[in-house]
């Protein structure tokens, strides 16, 4: 006769035993995911032309740390603070335009029933799917023919209606109770009303989370601006450092510190709104 088999026990792990094992891997992530911003930040302190010689590491002869970098930045690094302000110009006029364009958009695909509704949000779908790539060259030529080549408008107006952003808006929108717009109309709000006193305060967990995810694709944009912008004055801070290494000489002091000052911006915007980024998030995730 054979034996039956014996059920499996689960041993249970104490509580301080699993709260030790969860705090060390989340350390060993956390200094995975910081490793090369903190070699990065501490090339700023080195000779350019040594890190790019030896490369980044944490192999480091403290005797050769010193602030010129930092000396050269603030004194004499040219037009640099120029196109950092350029490009906080745009990131912030583009992500405020996209987050009000987009979400007047999505709010009409939620809320309204019209004709060729679901045609129209099939058309915003399939342009998901679209590389930008594919789209350059026809919206470059059409840029030339009207004359708005070397102007921030051009970088702003084509891309305010992100297809993604319309999506996501979209679907946030779906869950918020009709009832709560009727009571609107009813106490006599117009329709630009319930949705700036109404939408938008409910909203915000979602245009917290949109206006990180399009910074951070708006603030490091290379492409597009690198096709129409010409003068030197207008550069974003992406062209500006790609412009530093030429033929003839590179600045790798400025490219260095140039880069790492580049992060402040996202980290800024992170910062400011990390307490809606998860809600806004999970809620975008689940609402459909």
């Amino acid at each position: 006769m054979s034996a039956e088999p014996t059920a499996r026990t689960r041993v249970q792990l104490p509580y301080w035993l699993h709260g030790s094992i969860q705090t060390t891997l989340l350390l060993v992530l956390t200094l995975v995911v910081l490793a090369p911003l903190l070699i990065m930040f501490v090339a700023t302190f080195q000779d350019g032309n040594d890190v790019i010689r030896r490369g980044l590491s944490f192999d480091i002869d403290l005797g050769s740390l010193s602030l010129d970098n930092y000396v050269m930045l603030f004194t004499d690094s040219g037009p640099y603070f120029r196109w950092f302000a350029n490009s906080i110009l745009l990131t912030v006029a583009q992500v405020a335009g996209t987050l009000l364009v987009s979400s007047f958009v999505a709010y009409g695909f939620a809320v309204y029933d019209f004709k060729g509704k679901t045609a129209l949000f099939i058309a915003v779908l399939l342009l998901m799917a679209v590389p930008f790539e594919i789209m350059m060259l026809p919206l470059y030529v059409l840029v030339n023919d009207v004359g708005l080549a070397d102007s921030y408008s051009v970088i702003v107006l084509p891309f305010l209606a992100a297809s993604v952003t319309i999506f996501y808006f979209r679907q946030y929108f779906l869950g918020i109770p009709k009832d709560l717009l009727e009571a609107g109309r009813m106490d006599g709000a117009t329709e630009f009303g319930i949705f700036f006193k109404i939408v938008v305060p409910v909203a915000k967990p979602a245009f917290a989370a949109m206006a990180i995810l399009n910074g951070m694709i708006i603030w490091n944009n290379f492409l597009w601006p690198l096709l129409v912008l010409r003068s030197e004055s207008k550069f974003t801070l992406p062209i500006g450092l790609n412009t530093l290494l030429t033929p003839h000489e590179n600045n790798y002091e400025l490219l260095i510190i140039g880069s790492m000052f580049s992060l402040l911006p996202i980290l800024v915007l992170f910062l400011l709104f990390q307490r809606f980024f998860v809600a806004g998030m999970t809620a975008g995730a689940l609402k459909g």
